[in-house]
Protein backbone atom coordinates (compact mmCIF):
# COMPACT_ATOMS: atom_id res chain seq x y z
CA UNK A 1 0.00 0.00 0.00
CA UNK A 2 0.88 3.65 -0.88
CA UNK A 3 -0.33 6.59 -1.03
CA UNK A 4 -3.69 5.46 -0.46
CA UNK A 5 -3.42 2.82 -3.44
CA UNK A 6 -3.86 -1.01 -2.07
CA UNK A 7 -1.64 -3.44 -4.67
CA UNK A 8 -2.55 -7.12 -4.42
CA UNK A 9 -1.32 -9.77 -6.62
CA UNK A 10 -3.44 -13.61 -6.80
CA UNK A 11 -3.21 -16.46 -9.00
CA UNK A 12 -6.08 -16.54 -11.30
CA UNK A 13 -5.51 -20.72 -12.44
CA UNK A 14 -7.88 -20.42 -15.89
CA UNK A 15 -8.92 -16.83 -15.08
CA UNK A 16 -10.25 -13.83 -17.64
CA UNK A 17 -6.36 -12.50 -18.09
CA UNK A 18 -3.96 -14.21 -19.66
CA UNK A 19 -0.73 -11.70 -18.95
CA UNK A 20 0.96 -11.11 -15.68
CA UNK A 21 -1.23 -8.31 -14.06
CA UNK A 22 -2.18 -7.27 -10.65
CA UNK A 23 -4.87 -6.13 -9.04
CA UNK A 24 -5.25 -2.28 -7.12
CA UNK A 25 -7.52 -0.51 -5.41
CA UNK A 26 -8.02 3.47 -4.81
CA UNK A 27 -11.16 4.52 -2.42
CA UNK A 28 -13.93 3.72 -4.74
CA UNK A 29 -12.00 2.95 -7.96
CA UNK A 30 -10.46 -0.62 -8.83
CA UNK A 31 -8.25 -1.17 -11.50
CA UNK A 32 -6.34 -4.39 -12.94
CA UNK A 33 -2.26 -3.60 -14.76
CA UNK A 34 -0.37 -5.78 -16.26
CA UNK A 35 3.24 -6.10 -15.44
CA UNK A 36 4.18 -3.55 -18.35
CA UNK A 37 1.93 -0.78 -16.98
CA UNK A 38 -1.01 -1.33 -19.41
CA UNK A 39 -4.28 -0.75 -18.07
CA UNK A 40 -6.12 -4.10 -18.73
CA UNK A 41 -9.67 -3.39 -16.87
CA UNK A 42 -11.47 -0.81 -14.71
CA UNK A 43 -10.26 2.67 -13.91
CA UNK A 44 -8.19 5.17 -11.26
CA UNK A 45 -8.08 8.55 -11.32
CA UNK A 46 -5.50 10.12 -13.26
CA UNK A 47 -2.63 10.86 -10.70
CA UNK A 48 -2.65 7.69 -9.02
CA UNK A 49 -2.91 5.65 -11.97
CA UNK A 50 0.48 7.55 -12.65
CA UNK A 51 1.97 6.74 -9.42
CA UNK A 52 0.88 2.99 -10.40
CA UNK A 53 2.60 2.61 -13.16
CA UNK A 54 5.67 4.35 -12.11
CA UNK A 55 5.62 1.61 -9.12
CA UNK A 56 5.06 -0.64 -11.59
CA UNK A 57 8.31 -0.09 -13.60
CA UNK A 58 10.77 0.44 -10.84
CA UNK A 59 9.47 -3.02 -9.63
CA UNK A 60 8.42 -4.74 -12.58
CA UNK A 61 11.36 -7.76 -12.24
CA UNK A 62 10.66 -8.43 -8.54
CA UNK A 63 6.21 -8.17 -9.39
CA UNK A 64 7.22 -10.95 -12.36
CA UNK A 65 9.13 -12.83 -10.10
CA UNK A 66 6.05 -13.08 -7.45
CA UNK A 67 3.93 -13.67 -10.24
CA UNK A 68 6.12 -16.74 -10.92
CA UNK A 69 6.09 -17.82 -7.52
CA UNK A 70 2.01 -17.81 -7.46
CA UNK A 71 1.81 -19.72 -10.27
CA UNK A 72 3.80 -22.29 -9.04
CA UNK A 73 1.70 -22.44 -5.81
CA UNK A 74 4.55 -20.96 -3.55
CA UNK A 75 3.91 -17.91 -1.23
CA UNK A 76 4.83 -14.60 -2.22
CA UNK A 77 7.46 -11.72 -0.99
CA UNK A 78 6.47 -7.73 -0.22
CA UNK A 79 7.81 -5.09 -2.22
CA UNK A 80 8.67 -1.62 -1.65
CA UNK A 81 5.69 0.79 -1.37
CA UNK A 82 7.08 3.94 -3.48
CA UNK A 83 8.04 7.10 -1.09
Amino acid sequence: MFYGIIVRMQSERGGKHNVPHLHAVYGEYEIVMSLSGEKLEGSFPGKQQKLLVAWIALHEDELKANWQLLCEGEGYFKIEPLR
